[in-house]
Protein backbone atom coordinates (compact mmCIF):
# COMPACT_ATOMS: atom_id res chain seq x y z
CA UNK A 1 0.00 0.00 0.00
CA UNK A 2 1.02 3.89 -0.97
CA UNK A 3 0.89 6.57 1.61
CA UNK A 4 -0.85 8.69 -0.61
CA UNK A 5 -0.47 9.55 -4.36
CA UNK A 6 3.02 11.70 -3.58
CA UNK A 7 4.06 8.59 -1.76
CA UNK A 8 3.58 6.67 -5.37
CA UNK A 9 4.93 8.97 -7.25
CA UNK A 10 8.58 8.57 -5.48
CA UNK A 11 8.83 5.56 -5.78
CA UNK A 12 7.47 5.11 -9.32
CA UNK A 13 10.33 7.78 -9.65
CA UNK A 14 13.18 5.34 -8.33
CA UNK A 15 11.94 2.63 -10.72
CA UNK A 16 12.24 5.34 -13.67
CA UNK A 17 15.57 7.00 -12.58
CA UNK A 18 17.28 5.47 -15.96
CA UNK A 19 15.51 8.33 -17.85
CA UNK A 20 16.87 11.22 -15.31
CA UNK A 21 17.84 14.59 -17.21
CA UNK A 22 16.92 12.97 -20.83
CA UNK A 23 15.03 14.58 -23.18
CA UNK A 24 11.68 13.26 -20.96
CA UNK A 25 8.05 14.93 -21.45
CA UNK A 26 5.62 13.45 -18.17
CA UNK A 27 2.29 13.72 -18.83
CA UNK A 28 -0.37 13.07 -16.91
CA UNK A 29 -4.06 11.85 -16.39
CA UNK A 30 -5.56 14.37 -14.20
CA UNK A 31 -7.03 14.60 -11.82
CA UNK A 32 -5.25 11.72 -9.88
CA UNK A 33 -2.43 11.18 -11.68
CA UNK A 34 -1.23 14.44 -11.67
CA UNK A 35 -0.22 14.55 -7.90
CA UNK A 36 1.71 11.18 -8.87
CA UNK A 37 3.09 12.58 -12.08
CA UNK A 38 4.46 15.75 -10.49
CA UNK A 39 6.89 13.70 -8.13
CA UNK A 40 7.77 11.57 -11.18
CA UNK A 41 8.73 15.03 -13.15
CA UNK A 42 10.76 16.70 -10.18
CA UNK A 43 12.55 13.64 -9.83
CA UNK A 44 13.19 13.05 -13.36
CA UNK A 45 14.23 16.72 -13.58
CA UNK A 46 11.43 16.72 -16.58
CA UNK A 47 8.83 19.08 -17.79
CA UNK A 48 4.88 18.10 -16.63
CA UNK A 49 2.26 18.51 -18.92
CA UNK A 50 -1.49 16.80 -19.18
CA UNK A 51 -3.32 14.80 -21.34
CA UNK A 52 -7.04 15.55 -21.09
CA UNK A 53 -9.34 12.54 -21.35
CA UNK A 54 -12.40 11.38 -19.44
CA UNK A 55 -13.86 7.87 -18.41
CA UNK A 56 -17.18 6.95 -20.19
CA UNK A 57 -19.25 5.46 -17.10
CA UNK A 58 -22.41 3.25 -17.06
CA UNK A 59 -24.52 5.57 -16.41
CA UNK A 60 -25.94 4.01 -13.14
CA UNK A 61 -22.35 2.75 -12.06
CA UNK A 62 -19.63 5.85 -12.94
CA UNK A 63 -16.70 4.24 -11.78
CA UNK A 64 -17.46 1.15 -14.14
CA UNK A 65 -15.96 2.52 -17.50
CA UNK A 66 -17.57 1.13 -20.63
CA UNK A 67 -15.05 3.31 -22.63
CA UNK A 68 -13.24 6.66 -22.39
CA UNK A 69 -12.56 10.07 -25.26
CA UNK A 70 -9.87 12.13 -25.60
CA UNK A 71 -10.06 15.72 -27.41
CA UNK A 72 -8.58 16.85 -29.94
CA UNK A 73 -8.86 18.16 -34.19
CA UNK A 74 -10.95 14.38 -34.29
CA UNK A 75 -11.93 13.56 -30.89
CA UNK A 76 -11.30 9.12 -29.69
CA UNK A 77 -13.28 6.68 -28.61
CA UNK A 78 -12.42 3.68 -26.93
CA UNK A 79 -15.46 0.95 -26.40
CA UNK A 80 -14.93 -1.29 -23.12
CA UNK A 81 -16.85 -4.08 -25.33
CA UNK A 82 -17.39 -6.61 -22.28
CA UNK A 83 -18.85 -3.95 -20.40
CA UNK A 84 -20.84 -1.80 -22.72
CA UNK A 85 -22.74 -5.29 -24.05
CA UNK A 86 -23.07 -6.66 -20.17
CA UNK A 87 -24.36 -2.94 -18.76
CA UNK A 88 -27.14 -3.19 -21.78
CA UNK A 89 -26.58 0.68 -22.69
CA UNK A 90 -27.87 1.79 -26.16
CA UNK A 91 -25.68 3.02 -28.51
CA UNK A 92 -27.99 6.24 -28.26
CA UNK A 93 -26.92 6.09 -24.75
CA UNK A 94 -22.84 5.37 -24.93
CA UNK A 95 -23.20 8.47 -27.69
CA UNK A 96 -24.89 10.63 -25.07
CA UNK A 97 -22.38 10.01 -22.55
CA UNK A 98 -19.71 10.76 -24.83
CA UNK A 99 -20.50 13.94 -25.52
CA UNK A 100 -21.03 15.04 -22.40
CA UNK A 101 -17.68 13.89 -21.10
CA UNK A 102 -16.05 15.80 -23.97
CA UNK A 103 -17.80 19.08 -23.00
CA UNK A 104 -16.23 18.60 -19.12
CA UNK A 105 -12.65 17.77 -21.64
CA UNK A 106 -13.29 21.47 -22.90
CA UNK A 107 -13.71 22.56 -19.73
CA UNK A 108 -10.62 21.31 -18.21
CA UNK A 109 -8.44 22.46 -20.92
CA UNK A 110 -9.87 26.24 -20.31
CA UNK A 111 -9.08 25.82 -16.81
CA UNK A 112 -5.64 24.11 -16.97
CA UNK A 113 -4.44 25.45 -20.14
CA UNK A 114 -5.82 28.77 -20.63
CA UNK A 115 -4.00 30.06 -23.70
CA UNK A 116 -1.03 28.04 -23.68
CA UNK A 117 -0.63 25.38 -25.93
CA UNK A 118 0.59 21.75 -24.82
CA UNK A 119 4.24 20.44 -24.61
CA UNK A 120 4.88 19.01 -27.94
CA UNK A 121 6.19 15.76 -27.71
CA UNK A 122 7.27 14.94 -31.40
CA UNK A 123 10.73 12.78 -31.12
CA UNK A 124 10.57 13.20 -27.67
CA UNK A 125 10.28 10.42 -24.88
CA UNK A 126 6.93 10.37 -22.85
CA UNK A 127 6.48 8.94 -19.59
CA UNK A 128 2.27 8.88 -19.58
CA UNK A 129 1.70 8.85 -15.98
CA UNK A 130 -1.72 8.11 -13.88
CA UNK A 131 -2.01 6.94 -10.06
CA UNK A 132 -3.81 3.39 -11.19
CA UNK A 133 -5.35 1.23 -14.11
CA UNK A 134 -7.82 -1.06 -13.60
CA UNK A 135 -10.10 -1.76 -17.06
CA UNK A 136 -7.57 0.67 -18.77
CA UNK A 137 -9.85 2.07 -21.15
CA UNK A 138 -8.52 5.74 -19.92
CA UNK A 139 -5.07 4.81 -20.47
CA UNK A 140 -5.92 3.40 -24.07
CA UNK A 141 -7.30 6.74 -25.55
CA UNK A 142 -4.62 8.49 -24.30
CA UNK A 143 -1.77 6.28 -25.65
CA UNK A 144 -4.03 6.48 -28.81
CA UNK A 145 -4.00 9.80 -28.76
CA UNK A 146 -0.30 10.35 -27.79
CA UNK A 147 0.63 8.09 -31.32
CA UNK A 148 -1.29 11.56 -33.19
CA UNK A 149 1.66 13.39 -31.48
CA UNK A 150 4.93 11.19 -32.95
CA UNK A 151 6.25 10.55 -30.12
CA UNK A 152 9.87 8.89 -30.05
CA UNK A 153 8.85 6.52 -27.49
CA UNK A 154 5.95 5.98 -24.70
CA UNK A 155 6.51 4.67 -20.91
CA UNK A 156 2.89 3.93 -19.23
CA UNK A 157 3.90 4.32 -15.58
CA UNK A 158 1.47 3.47 -13.06
CA UNK A 159 2.02 2.62 -9.19
CA UNK A 160 -0.79 -0.29 -9.19
CA UNK A 161 -2.83 -1.80 -12.45
CA UNK A 162 -5.03 -4.77 -12.33
CA UNK A 163 -2.85 -7.91 -14.06
CA UNK A 164 -4.72 -8.83 -17.17
CA UNK A 165 -5.22 -4.88 -18.03
CA UNK A 166 -1.17 -4.00 -17.46
CA UNK A 167 -0.56 -7.42 -20.01
CA UNK A 168 -2.75 -6.26 -22.34
CA UNK A 169 -1.52 -2.58 -22.40
CA UNK A 170 2.22 -3.71 -22.90
CA UNK A 171 1.50 -4.53 -26.27
CA UNK A 172 0.44 -0.92 -27.47
CA UNK A 173 3.72 0.91 -25.64
CA UNK A 174 6.90 0.57 -25.69
CA UNK A 175 7.40 -0.03 -22.23
CA UNK A 176 5.21 -0.34 -19.06
CA UNK A 177 6.59 0.57 -15.56
CA UNK A 178 3.89 -0.79 -12.79
CA UNK A 179 5.21 -1.17 -9.26
CA UNK A 180 1.76 -3.48 -8.26
CA UNK A 181 -0.44 -5.96 -10.31
CA UNK A 182 -3.00 -7.50 -8.54
CA UNK A 183 -4.88 -10.04 -9.83
CA UNK A 184 -7.78 -8.52 -8.93
CA UNK A 185 -7.92 -4.97 -8.51
CA UNK A 186 -11.43 -4.16 -7.24
CA UNK A 187 -10.76 -0.51 -6.46
CA UNK A 188 -7.14 1.51 -6.66
CA UNK A 189 -8.14 3.33 -3.79
CA UNK A 190 -7.71 0.29 -1.69
CA UNK A 191 -4.25 0.24 -2.64
CA UNK A 192 -3.91 3.63 -0.81
CA UNK A 193 -3.74 5.04 2.54
CA UNK A 194 -4.84 8.39 1.68
CA UNK A 195 -6.83 8.51 -1.61
CA UNK A 196 -8.99 12.18 -1.89
CA UNK A 197 -10.24 13.50 -5.04
CA UNK A 198 -8.18 16.46 -6.37
CA UNK A 199 -9.84 19.82 -7.17
CA UNK A 200 -8.54 21.96 -10.20
CA UNK A 201 -6.45 23.91 -8.17
CA UNK A 202 -4.66 21.55 -6.94
CA UNK A 203 -3.83 20.19 -10.40
CA UNK A 204 -2.66 24.07 -11.18
CA UNK A 205 -0.80 24.20 -8.32
CA UNK A 206 1.31 20.84 -9.11
CA UNK A 207 1.82 21.96 -12.91
CA UNK A 208 2.54 25.56 -11.61
CA UNK A 209 5.23 23.94 -9.10
CA UNK A 210 7.06 21.61 -11.91
CA UNK A 211 7.27 24.71 -14.38
CA UNK A 212 8.85 26.96 -11.28
CA UNK A 213 11.94 24.00 -11.01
Amino acid sequence: MFEDRADAGRQLAKALKEYQNQDVVVLALPRGGVAVAVEVANELVAPLDLIIVRKVGVPYQPELAMGAVIDGSHPLVVRNDDVFYSSGVSEEVFQRECAEELKEIERRRAVYFGKRAPIDVAGRTVILVDDGIATGATARVAILGLQQRKPRKVILAVPVGATETMEALRHEVEEVVCLEEPAALEAIGFHYGYFPQLSDEEVMQALASNRSR
